[in-house]
């Protein structure tokens, strides 16, 4: 494996220690990054191991050129789903239109990746674990910060002092409430919620996307490939986030039911599958928006500072280009404090487009009015006879440090 990146200052951070919260994907590389610059990295996990499995994610644009520096992009391309087709029905079940995948994301074809969530997180563990640190089934229970670094007291009962703690725990992120305070603070609200689960695949489907589509409503069947297991995918349109559900998976589960009830297709189906599914993931598709990702010694990245939603297909591309830069800049900078001012100047702007792809149509397939309905079925009728779609502007519109080879 061929890996490349910046080493500049690499020297002078030798003897920092770093304390990561999380191990999906922000955690992990910023791991790599960081030990290539010569600190210190633990990670801590609160989930007992490595979490495989998960619904397939994208890696576009300048997350593409970080996956090549770390030397992991052949594994992720002999990983690459590579769907054959995205069919879009009618609230009948028949058939609207059949497309490319990358016709509807926007992704460049034979650039852009598609991998499942577990396989990038595989990868970027297998070349950090033999140079980090992990703690599994443990988290940061508190915090105290000084002069002189940050005292950590872990839930397992362990104390220890590290120069710098980083926040990768994800969009619910306890280290940015800890620290900054409640997160409906930061929260924006899509006015979306969904379910994800997987459910057995007696439709025959083979690397191809169906969704289903109502007023307010939208159901989809991922095949990743030609095997027994399907990712489903509930989505409606919620005017304000039924809070009271979000900690009651019962409640969830009444809720979709509810939302769900009457649809047609092979809704009622995935329903009945989402009441039996042991891997149901439900939450409200929002962002993450703060004035500030570091608080002294503590920094935040990924989707705990500036989660864009899935309704972007950007949050993991944000994590791996998030995490580079904030290496980068420790790596220039000693000072802590100027290294997260060096990140935030050279990331908020990315962040800032990424974040409005919401607003720039990124919504539009899941049309919450009859009206948004047909115009968004002509939206399709007018991809499948476009020419070949190139890279979005937010995908690719970073420019990062110049690589050069580790000493």
């Amino acid at each position: 494996m061929t890996a490349t990146g910046p080493s500049r200052g690499s020297r002078t951070t030798a003897q920092r220690k770093v304390l990561i919260s999380g191990a999906s994907i922000a955690g992990p590389a910023l791991a790599y990054w960081l030990h290539r610059f010569g600190l210190a990295v633990t990670v801590v996990e609160k989930a007992s191991a490595l979490r495989g499995g998960g619904y397939p994610i994208d890696i576009r644009g300048t997350a593409i050129e970080v996956v090549r520096r770390m030397g992991i992009l052949q594994q992720l391309r002999d990983a690459h789903i590579n769907s054959r087709r995205c069919t879009f029905l009618n609230a009948d079940g028949s058939e609207l239109i059949a497309l490319t995948p990358s016709a509807v994301a926007g992704s460049v074809e034979g650039q852009d990746l598609e991998v499942r969530r577990g396989d990038l997180a595989a990868h970027l563990y297998a070349i950090v674990r033999d140079d980090v640190e992990f703690l599994f089934d443990d988290s940061i229970d508190t915090l105290d910060q000084s002069e002189h670094g940050v005292d950590v007291t872990f839930r397992s009962g362990r104390r220890r002092t590290f120069d710098l703690v980083i926040g990768a725990d994800g969009m619910h992120s306890q280290i940015r409430e800890s620290l900054f305070g409640p997160e409906e603070q930061f929260h924006r609200y899509l006015g979306y919620c969904f379910a994800i689960f997987t459910m057995p695949n007696t439709f025959g489907f083979s690397r191809e996307l169906t969704m289903w589509n109502a007023p307010g409503r939208a159901a989809a069947l991922y095949a990743v490939g030609a095997n027994d297991e399907l990712h489903a995918f509930l989505n409606f349109h919620q005017p304000q986030p039924p809070l009271a559900a979000l900690r009651n998976p019962e409640a969830q589960r009444d809720l979709v039911a509810d939302v769900f009830a009457g649809a047609g297709w092979e809704v009622p189906g995935m329903v009945a599958a989402m009441r039996d599914a042991d891997d149901l993931f439900f939450d409200t598709a929002g962002q993450i928006r703060m004035p500030r990702w570091s608080h002294g010694r503590v920094a935040l990245v990924g989707d705990a500072a500036y989660a864009p939603s899935f309704l972007t297909g950007q949050g993991s591309s944000l994590a791996l280009v998030g995490a580079y830069l904030l290496a980068d800049a420790l790596a220039e900078n000693q000072d802590h404090a100027a290294a997260f001012d060096a990140y935030e100047r050279g990331l908020r702007e990315f962040v800032g487009m990424n974040q409005a792809l919401v607003g720039n149509g990124s919504a539009t397939l899941f049309p919450t009015t009859a009206r948004a309905l047909e115009q968004r079925n002509d939206m399709l009728r007018d991809l499948a006879t476009m020419p070949s779609a190139s890279a979005r502007p937010a995908h690719s519109a970073l420019t990062l440090p110049d690589p050069v080879s580790t000493p």
